[in-house]
């Protein structure tokens, strides 16, 4: 049988030119007379090295680090700061000046999230917090570790695809080549022309994913395991697949490698905007989960009608194509599927087109060549895309969703071509509709536990510099994050990396001014120069009080949380009430103290009486205050069954013994009645059920089927479908039978 297969959370490429770039100067960060510093030091007058050392003889703490001949006559120290001050008063010193730091900042994402500002605080050690030190491993496609913004950060690597010590991306034509694991490493750590979120971290490369982006679950697994054996300090997965579930096992191995001290980070997966969309490995409990915002963008919207009718519909850029920055007007046709006899009369126009039938490169290829200005491609299913081309177009593309596309279809079929406008909003800080959302089936744990930009993210590819977009890109900002975090706190555990990471973030509200649900953004986005400077710490670093079925009386459940006080001073906690809801007690301790490196137990009780709520999914926000800090924790709790899928993640091959084929699906908490129906492509005509039970436990199901039990040889119609507690769920899918 093929081995489940694990797809990359995004492989699309925008081709942009290198951001432009800004030699700016931070500000230095305040520092007391007490601490250390390195400085600058200019003489009125050349001196050689002797003559420097004789004259800081009087100043032990100050050490000579470099002296200059040419570009002036001093030198540079570094040593305490009061005793830099004294040195001042020296007849031969001219000047005495802190060391600014100049360097070309990628724009976008890195300042957004607070990385540069990182870059001005030092360590114990008296180093900048680059993630210097710190060994960062990523799980991918591979990594071109010849890029002139790679290599000085590239230390080590193996190739589980090829089974050798060589992880370079895979290179060679027919859409097989890749970048993303190159793209991901330099969003971490690109340290040349463009700076990653820590540009001195050490990466190590674990090829897991071959031609194409895909790679088997053996496959990773083995790179997880090695990744353990070298001890990496923190480890990044932007890979991930369509099933719902804690118990797989690149989830349960991720746990066991945070358990070995290792932070592990995955991306959320790119199957939003529907709920209980988050895809293994994603689904870890320990690790941690990452899912995609927006940085600052452009961002372009086609306006249709006028008035009550007027509607502003929003435009996904597909990838490999001239940016979208078309005129404020235009005259808008509705072209097919996109052949190139549906669009004769496509010139100087923007032609909408449903997805489906032709790739999108054919699509606006054909466009293109019947002159149109632009391309409008809406989805064939519920919701939005992202899309690449393979080429590089000269015209602009983007997509929209299914129910914008069929009301503006509806409307051109009516009235022939529309007229549209187009404007331009700036947005930051939404919710990215790709990004997919929780929470996680059988433990109803929330993921994704934190947010990241993810939209239009700049980074190094194998021929240069490219934008893409996912929560695959959103990962590596946080494994970038963390590498920062442990530089700054080298002895803290990969819980308390997640608490600083999620108790700093900020809860992002939708366009209507309200919180985004806990499980569609966990935390909340982000911020590193707050998070480097976490001194609270709450482990776990959110609450999931699992789910309620009692029909009467009162159901509590208790969960434990450890706050530690990672201050200088004693600190005092006291907990807000949340929002009164009908048959909701909570009980939480009284106000409480936690002294300085100390932590302190507490236990959080939630009284449900089930039979005053209605059936679903309950979430939001507790709020601890420490002096004016209120710090955020998710929780979130159901009632009996809630609306998840009942069925995912079907699969079907070969078998391992000869004349045999295998399915696999998962049933999160198990099937009253499961089946798997067949019909035949042509005619669907029911061919037969290739397996039904009733009463499965749940969790992954595998079978062996006998060749001699399936219908003749052909392509079939294979509808999966799973009931639990009065809900039905259904997975259409094509096998081929040899």
């Amino acid at each position: 049988m093929k081995k489940v297969v694990l797809l990359l959370s995004l492989l699309l490429v925008i081709p942009e030119t290198f951001p432009r770039s800004a030699i700016r100067i931070p500000p230095l960060p305040q520092i007391s007379p007490a601490e250390t510093a390195t400085a600058i030091v200019t003489l009125k007058e050349q001196a050689d090295t002797s003559s420097i050392r004789k004259l800081l003889e009087k100043y032990p703490s100050l050490k000579v680090r470099c002296v200059y001949q040419h570009a002036l006559s001093g030198f540079s120290v570094a040593g305490k700061v009061k005793e830099m001050e004294e040195l001042k008063k020296e007849r031969l010193i001219s000047n005495v000046s802190q060391v600014s730091y100049y360097q070309a900042e990628m724009e976008g994402s890195i300042p957004f999230i607070g990385a540069d500002k990182i870059r001005n605080l030092f360590d114990e050690k008296n180093q900048r917090i680059t993630g210097k030190g710190i060994k960062v491993g990523v799980i991918d496609t591979g990594i071109d570790y010849n890029h002139p913004d790679l290599r000085r950060t590239y230390r080590f690597g193996r190739d589980f695809v090829d089974g050798d010590r060589d992880p370079m991306e895979t290179k060679g034509s027919a859409g097989l080549a890749t970048v993303h694991g190159t793209h991901v490493a330099g969003i971490i750590a690109a340290n040349g022309k463009m700076k990653g979120v820590a540009p001195e971290a050490e990466i190590y490369a674990y090829r897991a994913l071959g031609p194409g982006g895909v790679g088997n679950t053996e496959q990773v697994l083995a790179a997880i395991e090695a990744a353990i054996e070298d001890k990496v300090d923190v480890l990044n997965l932007s890979l991930g697949n369509n099933v719902n579930g804690p118990d797989l096992p690149i989830s349960q191995a991720l746990n066991k490698a945070v358990d070995q001290g290792i932070v592990a980070v995955t991306s959320n997966g790119n199957s939003g905007p529907d709920v209980w969309t988050v895809g293994s490995p994603g689904t870890a409990e320990k690790a941690i989960s990452v899912g995609a915002s927006t940085p600052p963008l452009r961002v372009p919207y086609l306006v249709a009608g006028l008035g009550a009718r007027r509607k502003e519909i929003r435009l996904m850029p597909l990838q490999g194509v001239e940016e979208w920055n078309l005129s404020f007007s235009g005259l808008l046709m509705y072209g097919g599927v996109g052949y190139r006899k549906e669009l004769h009369h496509a010139k100087g126009k923007i032609v909408l087109l449903k997805r489906g039938k032709l790739t999108f490169d054919e699509k606006v290829r054909n466009a293109e060549k019947a002159g149109a200005k632009g391309v409008i491609i809406y989805n064939n299913t519920k919701g939005g895309f992202i899309g690449s081309l393979e080429e590089q177009r000269n015209i602009p593309a983007a997509s929209i969703d299914k129910a914008a596309g069929e009301r503006l279809k509806q409307t051109l079929l009516i009235g022939g071509n529309g007229d549209v406008r187009f404007l331009y909003k700036k947005e930051e800080d939404k919710l990215a509709d790709f990004s997919s959302r929780g929470p996680v089936t059988v433990t109803w744990g929330i993921k994704p536990d934190i947010l990241a930009p993810g939209v239009a993210i700049k980074s190094t590819i194998p021929s240069g510099y490219l934008a893409l977009q996912g929560t695959s890109m959103a990962a590596p900002h946080v494994a970038g994050a963390s590498a920062l975090i442990l530089q700054a706190h080298p002895d803290w555990s990969p819980g308390q990396v997640k608490s600083a990471l999620m108790s700093t973030s900020k809860p992002l509200v939708n366009e209507n001014r309200q919180p985004y649900r806990t499980y569609e953004q966990g935390a909340g986005r982000l911020q590193i120069d707050k998070a480097v400077k976490a001194d609270t710490i709450l482990v776990p670093g959110s609450l999931s009080f699992g789910m309620y079925e009692n029909k009467e009386g009162i159901d509590e459940h208790l969960e434990k949380v450890t706050v530690g006080n990672e201050g200088k001073t004693i600190k005092h906690y006291s907990f807000t009430f949340p929002k009164r809801e009908q048959g909701i007690t909570w009980k939480f301790p009284s106000s409480f103290t936690v002294k300085p490196g100390e932590q302190k137990q507490i236990t959080i009780g939630l009284q449900v009486s089930p039979n005053e709520m209605e059936k679903g999914i309950y979430d939001g926000y507790l709020t601890l205050l420490e002096g004016t800090n209120r710090i955020s924790l998710p929780f979130l709790y159901v009632k009996e069954e809630p609306n998840y899928p009942r069925v995912m993640g079907f699969d079907f091959g070969e078998g391992d013994k000869e004349g045999t084929y295998r399915y696999e699906m998962y049933l999160p908490r198990g099937a009253e009645e499961f089946g798997i129906a067949l019909y035949n492509e042509d005619n669907l005509q029911f061919a037969g059920f290739m397996d039904w039970g009733r009463n499965n436990p749940g969790g992954m199901v595998k079978k062996d089927i006998p060749r001699e039990k399936l219908p003749p040889k052909g392509i079939y119609k294979a509808i999966v479908f799973a009931k639990k507690s009065g809900k039905e769920d259904r997975i259409d899918a094509m096998i081929q039978i040899e």
